[in-house]
């Protein structure tokens, strides 16, 4: 049954993997086709904001009935998004069917998270997580080509069709360990704060995101209206005590945005810095992270290999071999530095992720009571996602103050040593490496 259940889980993530990548590639295509240039970014806006909150909702329903109702809506709620926005004919039903993706997929890995920890011993975890990152890489590096390839011979609608026997698949796959599964009785009530929490939260950060990356002072009060919807909502939706790196739990969901945070704002300015700094291609400048999937994909294949390893040794080291590579990166900001130098830095920062997210995970299912994994889940989703659009977004504010996209380098030196700083302060709470208690 495990085999089934591991392959029915990882074909669900290449596909949401495959579908996030594809449509970037796809975007220009079906903007001009629905004449909706003038709201490129909408349609990514409208699928985060559905994302958190379905995450948030989901981890929710997990605690309380289980994980069974969440893979009977969830999924459903996807393939239905991916319907209709492979047949849109106009923009905002693109940008409904974005929505609805985002509310299946949130709930989706949620579930995934929580269907782990019950199918799967401790002792096989770290493996099983290891093989998520596997799941990314060859989206990764074939994603975006074959996105292009569909696009051209077939039409952008097929990006979202083709992708829907697949996701029914991995759905029925997962069938047998779901009818298996021990499920307790309900669990905590579902509490209203949450929910509200999370539409605000499902409001705030793609509000504070936009203003950040668009600052003017036409969109100061958008930024100011979504960090006070944002700031109450994650007291709500992380462990309490997560942005003081209290012992336990809260310390884990920190580090996972910290290490986010740090990783996902650098990688988000590398294609322009080899753009406009070196001069490179748009092909080229994505080769770094092509193969910064594929450190990442090895360093996690390889802390599953070692599940003797104490986590937080894993993560600790991350962090240093995390910090080296951001702050290495000035190099690459740099006119006179070696372009090159990006490949190879981004392979060793994206090693650091590998053996660290997995870990993370792990921890935090490990320190996480039974009755919470569905709470503890959709926390370390909320924290990826906040603390990559807030720095992805400083990124953006110092681009426009400090330089400018043409000319990047005066914003980006001070940015990549910002993110390596971020990278060690995630090193200092996690100095004791073989405290698992955390």
């Amino acid at each position: 049954m495990n085999r089934l259940t591991t392959l029915g889980i990882l074909l669900l993530i290449t596909i949401a993997a495959f579908e996030q990548l594809g449509v970037s590639t796809a975007m220009p295509s079906m903007l001009a086709d629905l004449r909706g240039e003038a709201l490129y970014s909408w349609p990514f806006i409208a699928f985060l904001s559905a994302h958190v909150m379905s995450t948030v909702v989901g981890g929710q329903v997990c605690d309380r009935f289980g994980v069974r109702p969440v893979f009977f809506v969830a999924p459903t709620l996807f393939l239905t998004g991916l319907v209709v926005a492979g047949t849109a004919d106009a923009m905002p039903l693109l940008l409904a069917g974005r929505f609805v993706q985002g509310l299946g997929l949130g709930g989706e890995v949620v579930a995934i998270y929580v269907l782990v920890a019950k199918v799967y011993p401790e002792r096989v975890r770290p493996a099983v997580f290891g093989l998520f990152a596997a799941a990314w890489v060859v989206p990764s590096i074939v994603g975006p080509t074959l996105a292009g390839l569909v696009t051209e011979r077939f039409g952008w609608r097929w990006v979202f069709l083709g992708l829907v026997p697949l996701a029914v698949l991995g759905v029925v796959l997962l069938v047998p360990a779901l009818r298996g599964l021990s499920e307790s009785g309900p669990g905590k009530p579902l509490r209203k704060s949450v929910v509200l929490a999370a539409l605000a939260a499902g409001v705030g950060i793609p509000s504070l995101g936009w203003a950040a990356q668009h600052p003017s002072i036409a969109t100061a009060g958008l930024g100011v209206g979504g960090l006070v919807l944002l700031v109450p909502a994650l007291r709500v939706l992380l462990p309490a005590g997560t942005l003081r790196a209290r012992s336990g739990l809260p310390r884990v969901v920190l580090a996972r945005g910290l290490f986010a945070g740090a990783f996902f704002g650098v990688e988000a300015y590398i294609p322009l810095t080899l753009t406009n700094v070196h001069g490179f291609s748009p092909a080229l400048s994505g080769l770094p992270l092509t193969v910064g999937a594929l450190g990442w994909c090895l360093a996690s294949a390889w802390q599953g290999r070692n599940p003797d390893v104490p986590r937080t040794t894993f993560i600790r080291r991350g962090f240093v071999i995390l910090a080296v590579g951001l702050g290495a990166m000035v190099f690459v900001a740099v006119p006179w530095g070696p372009p090159w130098l990006a490949a190879l830095l981004w392979v060793i920062s994206g090693a650091g992720m590998g053996m660290s997210i997995a870990s993370l995970t792990v921890l935090a299912l490990r320190v996480s009571p039974e009755a919470e994994r569905g709470f503890t889940s959709s926390a370390l989703q909320v924290s990826d996602t906040v603390f990559s659009a807030t720095l992805v977004g400083l990124g953006g504010v110092l681009l426009t103050s400090l330089a400018s996209p043409a000319a990047p380098t005066l914003a980006l030196v001070p940015f990549n040593l910002l993110m390596a700083a971020v990278a060690l302060v995630g090193a200092l709470v996690f100095r004791r490496s073989t405290d698992e208690r955390v």
